[in-house]
């Protein structure tokens, strides 16, 4: 997994602050010997990014499921739920019957609703 910066942590006044003075002092301090517009541009880039680094941190790279908007406890739970029955072998025995399991089914329903609920609580803010 690539590392990140955390640069959604530049939303935050006091962080975006902190990132602006860190920049404009190294801005000052930096000796900019390059007359092509893209060495100066990069060397500015660097400058930026660097900055946010030491200020925001590093994340371990992008969100895994769990980390989703809408995955809570009661969601974790079901789809812990549906993955061991799906290993036991219940979903196979139901398949058989043309039935889906009543895991796989709880599972889904639990997952749509908490979707809902965040997508209410979004609208409302």
């Amino acid at each position: 997994m690539a590392e990140e910066v955390c640069v959604w942590k530049l939303k935050q006044e006091k962080t975006c602050e902190e990132h602006q003075s860190m920049v404009k002092d190294k801005v000052a301090e930096a000796e900019w010997k390059y007359f092509d517009v893209n060495e100066h541009w990069q060397q500015m880039k660097n400058i930026m990014m660097d900055t946010a680094q030491v200020i925001c941190g590093l994340s371990k790279g992008p969100c895994s499921l769990k980390e989703a908007w809408w995955w809570n406890e009661e969601v974790a739970e079901a789809v812990r739920e549906k993955r061991k029955s799906m290993e036991t072998g219940e979903k196979k025995n139901q398949q058989k019957h043309g039935r889906s399991t009543r895991r796989v089914k709880n599972a889904k329903r639990i997952i749509s609703s908490a979707k809902e609920r965040n997508r209410r609580n979004v609208q409302v803010i």
